[in-house]
């Protein structure tokens, strides 16, 4: 029988030593921070962007085609076609909607 109580008393012990043990390095690892990742509203493109007018004379038979002027209201590309150099002109809106061959 005292072989029982002392493993219990010695079980009891190793339990009650063992829970400060692991709050404290609970607590070592220092109060918890959480990040909050806030949502980047990216503006919307307003307008005719370069990319979009190049593209769209390479669909309309522009070869090498390049930008030539930009403005608030106009976007021109120039580059060559069958006949020869030639130009497009785009509107300056969302869409690119061409004005001008």
């Amino acid at each position: 029988m005292t072989h029982f109580l002392t493993k219990a008393c010695l079980a009891a012990v190793l339990a009650l030593s063992a829970i400060p043990v692991t709050t404290s390095t609970a607590a070592a690892a220092g109060p918890q921070t959480s990040l909050i990742v806030e949502a980047q509203y990216y503006r919307p493109i307003r307008g005719c962007s370069p990319m979009h007018a190049l593209r769209k004379a390479r669909d309309y038979g522009l070869h090498r085609a390049e930008i030539t002027r930009m403005s608030p209201r106009v976007v021109v590309v120039s580059g060559r076609d069958r006949r020869g150099w030639d130009r497009m002109v785009f509107a300056n809106v969302r869409g690119c909607p061409l004005i001008r061959r």
